[in-house]
């Protein structure tokens, strides 16, 4: 293992403050925004119908937001009457701790509420609404402060604000897009700005940026439909950037491994693996092997596994971006990573399976189907919320509704 990769782990460790457990998953796609969860001692293979379910919630409201997990609280984001809502419920028992009220609701055809999922650090949560209204409140639901991302030039994108914030220290860093600059860093105090990064004024995605470090200078990744660049952390100065031919909507998050910088978009788009060096990043190949929508992707030892319109589930390698293996038996879809295995969901039957990743081909170790599901859902939405392992459990959510289950051996 490369000591620059080391030096990835300890310095993510550290960037969303103190993130407690090692079962919790206190932002979007886990500790090290990677897709994967550290926990062992998970079932490697679910019995007929799946894992037992321990709590059903029914009162989350509209969105698609996915769960910050910390210190036995799981936190998400809803809709209660005409607002947009952090929700706070007992990771165990599913029983609503707190409830507070954010902005407005966003309004889309693909579904009104929220996307984004909350960040939680050093005893305070962190989310962005659907209008890009964002909040801090402290984990016994008393808001902070609240400033809008409109105020600092960023102008909403078509399917609303879905960036999940990251907290590094004494900032909080979003992406309001626009002229005055694509990337905002504001103080955890009290929201008033550090740092805009004028150096690119793109306009706002929906990719959540990513804290790494690149040739020994601590950086945030980032992909719009025009690039993927760094920013410099301390600065907010641009560090590098590349091009990008996205089209309609940009998505999934930036991996990050060693000097290696990938992204995937869907609509066609397919993926980019880049190499930064000082303030210049090289192109090491762009195909269409993973065109991943929003479900997401998982590197493990060396090759990436999320679906790929088209050729459906597949396994990339990470260093070539030559397909190894592709399978079409189970619908589009999420996944997340723990214990040596995947969690894939389908987006359109709500099915959950358990999948081993290796090079060798698609192999399946059980699934099962959310039941009940949302009534509430627009027509034209999926069952898009990520699904997140945490604590030897497994939660899932359809707009409304959240399932929890038992996966401990």
């Amino acid at each position: 293992m490369s000591k620059s990769f080391l030096s990835i782990i300890a310095l993510l460790g550290t960037l969303v403050g103190s993130l407690a457990q090692a079962a919790d998953w206190p932002t979007w796609r886990g500790p090290l925004r990677d897709g994967i969860s550290q926990e062992k001692g998970l079932l490697q293979a679910w019995p007929a119908g799946g894992p037992q379910k321990v709590w059903t919630f029914n009162n989350a409201g509209l969105g698609y937001s996915s769960f910050a997990i910390a210190d036995g609280v799981l936190y998400t984001l809803g809709t209660r009457g005409n607002a947009e809502i952090l929700l706070a419920l007992d990771a165990n028992t599913g029983k609503e701790k707190w409830v507070l009220s954010l902005s407005n609701i966003l309004e889309n055809g693909w579904g009104n509420g929220p996307r984004a999922t909350p960040t939680v650090a050093d005893g305070n949560v962190y989310v962005l609404s659907g209008v890009g209204t964002l909040v801090s409140a402290t984990t016994a639901g008393k808001e902070n402060w609240k400033i809008s991302l409109s105020d600092f030039g960023g102008r909403k994108p078509n399917w609303g604000y879905c960036e999940s914030v990251t907290v590094d220290g004494d900032k909080v860093i979003c992406t309001p897009g626009g002229s005055q600059g694509a990337v905002l860093a504001v103080s955890v105090k009290d929201g008033s700005k550090i740092w805009q990064s004028s150096d690119i004024t793109d306009g706002a995605q929906y990719a959540s940026l990513v804290p790494v470090e690149l040739g020994g200078v601590k950086q945030y990744v980032q992909m719009t439909q025009q690039h993927v660049f760094g920013i410099n952390a301390k600065t907010g100065e641009l560090a590098w950037k590349s091009p990008w031919e996205g089209r309609t909507a940009s998505i999934p998050t930036p991996i990050v491994s060693g000097a290696n910088v990938y992204i995937t978009s869907g609509y066609g788009v397919g993926c980019k693996l880049v190499q930064v060096k000082g303030y210049e990043a090289t192109e090491v190949y762009r195909n269409q092997v993973m065109k991943n929508h929003h479900g997401g992707v998982i590197l493990l030892d060396g090759y990436l596994y999320g679906y790929s319109d088209g050729p459906g589930w597949i396994c990339q390698d990470f260093k070539t971006g030559e397909m190894v293996w592709n399978n079409k038996t189970f619908g589009k879809g999420a996944v997340a990573y723990a214990d040596g295995r995947l969690y894939a969901q389908s987006e359109g039957t709500g099915e959950i399976a358990l999948l081993e990743p290796t090079p060798q081909g698609y192999k399946e170790h059980g699934k099962f189907r959310m039941s009940p599901q949302s009534t509430i859902r627009s027509q034209r939405g999926r069952i898009w919320t990520h699904p997140v392992i945490s604590g030897g459990k497994l939660y899932v959510r359809d707009q409304d509704l959240i399932h929890c289950y038992n996966i401990k051996k």
